[in-house]
């Protein structure tokens, strides 16, 4: 023992807090991280270390569970998520140890401590631990002790802790208990990792990692399959890689978050190399830990394949190994059941394994692991499997419960106009069957691919509207019917289906609509006029509905006809400044101020301003009243006017003559009017901010010129016929905005062309340069 004892440290009564849920396992059994009612204590958040952050972030790359809710609520028994449990026989713990881990524990969490002297005692508390790693870890009470020593003490007692116990890390790693004592000692090195002093502390971690990865793969399968120790392996692959554990983007499991990655109008391809999310990491390591755990005989692959928790491990494997196209070209082949010996490029799948696979998709385990897989398959890969597997078979797995989701992911990440045409002839026909069965997800995904490509958006666009009105109805009501796709669909007599009070808008039907409006406006004109004729009361319910909201901006957004915008904006009069007061409204008032008019833009501030005091008040109000000068507006009316008016006058002097051809010829008057179609878009709305910029500046001394003239016409006679000074002034200044403007456009538009030239016009670079306000909704 060390020379902290009874005496020196006077015994306290454990501090127990309430129990609450792991949400680690977000969609899986939620046994994990449970505690029984006996002796038990709820996982806290530790914030010793800015890098932990007390939520489990391994399985964040897992892709899919939460996704699926539905799925996983209807696996078959044999795919409970709790696999072979811990072989061991777990030993007592003798009183004197328990006492001795109470007293360090009462020690540490107290405020007595400064932090030079904790890691002291962290580090000493471990060493006593030597030899008796595995009991003391998997001791419901102690191993909360054990996390707490591990987040204070240095790298190198972490270190020294595994090396100890690698033998049974196995054990630790699959027991309720230890599982988060195996975890903490990984964040405890992912935290160091980021706080290097030198190259001797990186390799003892690798040193360190190379021992607990050997003897994972000696036995991979059970700790693959345990639902304890898939955790620790898929924190254990992150670390390896150098992924940032307390990384928000690890964090993405909602259902949203992955659905809205998949209809993403970019192409869509996870990629875990971007140096914000990336530490140093162990590329040597993760793929040894990876090909250990494969390399295993064909009744174990036919195992993992239908084992979840097997399957959250290979899922985190493959996005971890985005870009190695070497590694996956071995990897994916395995997982598909192929037989590796004898095989070729481009003919690795056998035509007898192709329904054995289309069977494995239509359960839980599989299909999340193969929405991965064609998610990352190198290209090569991705053609065979779409033509060998999916060809001929899409509308039956879209209408399974299963199979559907895999196809969403396989259509989403589409890589060419060839893959539409094939998914387009299989799917094309079917829209309205999926959407009446309650497959909106496939069609969505199906007009995402066909928007992010160019290819077959009118028939999508023709199609999705026949799906969902009959030729002898009016196009009106197309957009309602979306928004509430749900209704819709259950509703049997669905000729007299009315809009529904009270009910909240369809996800999928909004996302929907939001893809449809990016289309060409010519190949969108139903849903334009049904948009733009629905009724007041109608628009306003939309405006405070989250997914309504942002088809209404959409919408705006687009590149319909002025007129059918401001018809709609109208539709909103009186109601702008309740709709500001609320953060995601306040989107919506700016896409109604971008897309109205002079008079209309004048009337959304003067509403803003009745409810200006309000307003301030809130997070979002302040930015919102600077960017369309309510305060300005209250005070000079009419020089606001004047500075809305050179602003249009700006703008459409721009597009006039640096706009693309598309710009010039689109049938859009507003001048704020946005082009997302084409590939100036983002340099388009970049030049905006800077006529807006220019516009101020100019305003303001144009201010400046009408206070002289003021002054001056005090002091001189008034003659007749001739223009009052201050007129005169008002005149120059707004002659002068347009110089200004005009002068500094010609100005931006030649440094970015120098720009592009010298970086070869990368549209991207704007884009990370913005900062937009986040959506409280989001």
């Amino acid at each position: 023992m060390v020379a902290l004892g009874s005496k020196a440290l006077p015994l306290r009564i454990p501090k127990t807090s309430s129990l609450t849920k792991d949400d680690f396992m977000a969609g899986e059994e939620n046994s994990y991280g449970k505690r029984g009612r006996k002796g038990s204590m709820s996982r806290r958040s530790s914030k010793k270390h800015p890098g932990f952050d007390g939520h489990h972030s391994a399985e964040n790359l897992s892709g899919g569970v939460s996704a699926k809710t539905a799925r996983a609520s209807k696996a078959s028994k044999h795919q409970i998520a709790s696999g072979p449990q811990p072989s061991f026989i777990r030993k007592q713990v003798d009183p004197e140890t328990k006492k001795y881990y109470s007293e360090i524990s009462n020690v540490i969490e107290g405020n007595e401590v400064d932090l030079e002297e904790r890691s002291i005692i962290c580090g000493n508390a471990l060493e006593e631990s030597r030899g008796k790693e595995v009991e003391l870890a998997t001791d419901k009470i102690i191993s909360h002790t054990f996390e707490t020593l591990l987040e204070g003490c240095d790298a190198n007692h972490t270190c020294e802790f595994l090396r100890s116990c690698a033998e049974g890390f196995p054990s630790i790693a699959m027991d309720q208990a230890g599982s988060h004592v195996a975890e903490a000692a990984l964040k405890s090195l992912a935290y160091h990792l980021d706080h290097l002093q030198d190259d001797k502390a990186y390799s003892e971690i690798e040193e360190t990692l190379a021992i607990i990865c050997k003897v994972i793969v000696d036995t991979p399968i059970e700790i693959m399959r345990n639902c304890y120790g898939s955790h620790v392996l898929r924190t254990l692959l992150c670390l390896c890689k150098g992924v940032s554990l307390d990384s928000r983007e690890l964090h993405k499991t909602k259902s949203s978050t992955i659905l809205a990655q998949q209809l993403n109008s970019r192409p869509a391809q996870v990629e875990m190399n971007d140096s914000q999310y990336l530490q140093q990491g162990f590329p040597d390591q993760l793929k040894f830990l990876v090909f250990g755990m494969l390399n295993c005989s064909k009744e174990d692959i036919l195992t993992l394949q239908t084992d979840q928790c097997s399957s959250l491990v290979l899922q985190t494997a493959l996005k971890l190994l985005v870009g190695h196209e070497e590694e996956l070209l071995h990897i994916i082949p395995v997982l598909l059941g192929c037989n590796m010996e004898n095989v070729v490029e481009g003919n690795l799948i056998k035509i007898t394994s192709v329904q054995n696979l289309l069977r494995l998709m239509k359960g839980t385990a599989y299909s999340h692991l193969m929405e991965v897989i064609v998610e990352v398959a190198p290209e090569t890969l991705y053609k065979e499997l779409f033509t060998k597997v999916f060809r001929n078979s899409l509308v039956q797995l879209s209408y399974h419960e299963c199979g559907n989701f895999v196809v969403q992911a396989l259509v989403s990440h589409a890589r060419s106009q060839d893959n539409i045409e094939l998914i387009w002839g299989e799917l094309g026909q079917e829209f309205k069957d999926l959407l009446e069965k309650g497959m909106a997800g496939v069609v969505a995904s199906v007009i995402a691919a066909s928007q992010r490509l160019h290819s077959h958006e009118h028939k999508c666009s023709l199609a999705l509207a026949a799906a969902i009105c009959s030729t002898n109805e009016s196009p009106g009501c197309i957009v309602p019917r979306l928004l509430f796709l749900e209704s819709y669909r259950k509703c049997k007599d669905k000729s007299n289906w009315s809009w529904p009070k009270g009910l909240k808008m369809h996800v999928m039907g909004s996302l929907i609509l939001q893809l449809i409006f990016k289309f060409p406006s010519e190949f969108i004109q139903p849903y334009i006029t049904s948009i733009a004729s629905m009724e007041t009361d109608h628009v306003l319910e939309a405006s405070k509905d989250s997914g309504g909201q942002r088809v209404i901006e959409t919408f705006l957004s687009s590149n319909a006809s002025a007129k059918q915008k401001r018809r709609l904006v109208m539709k909103l009069r009186g109601h702008f400044g309740e709709l500001s007061l609320h953060p995601s409204g306040s989107f919506t008032v700016e896409k109604c101020f971008t897309a109205g008019n002079l008079s209309q833009r004048e009337l959304i501030v003067s509403e803003l301003l009745a409810v200006q005091s309000e307003l301030s008040k809130t997070k979002h109000g302040p930015p919102l009243l600077r960017k369309f000068d309510v305060d300005w507006f209250a005070r000079r009316p009419d020089q606001w006017k004047l500075r809305q008016a050179s602003k249009e006058s700006a703008y459409k002097e721009f597009y006039t003559t640096f706009g693309s051809k598309e710009t010039k010829s689109s049938k859009t008057n507003s001048f704020l009017a946005e082009t997302p179609r084409t590939s100036q878009s983002e340099n388009l709305k970049e030049m905006r901010k800077e006529i807006d910029s220019s516009i101020a500046s100019a305003a303001a001394q144009s201010s400046t010129l009408q206070i002289l003239a003021n002054e001056n016409s005090t002091t001189k006679t008034r003659m007749s016929g001739h223009k009052r000074p201050a007129e005169r002034a008002e005149n120059k200044g707004e002659k002068f905005c347009k110089a200004v403007a005009g002068d500094d456009i010609l100005k931006s538009k030649t440094k970015r062309q120098k720009k592009e030239k010298n970086h070869g016009g990368d549209e991207n670079t704007v884009e990370k340069k913005k900062k937009k306000r986040p959506r409280k909704d989001d």
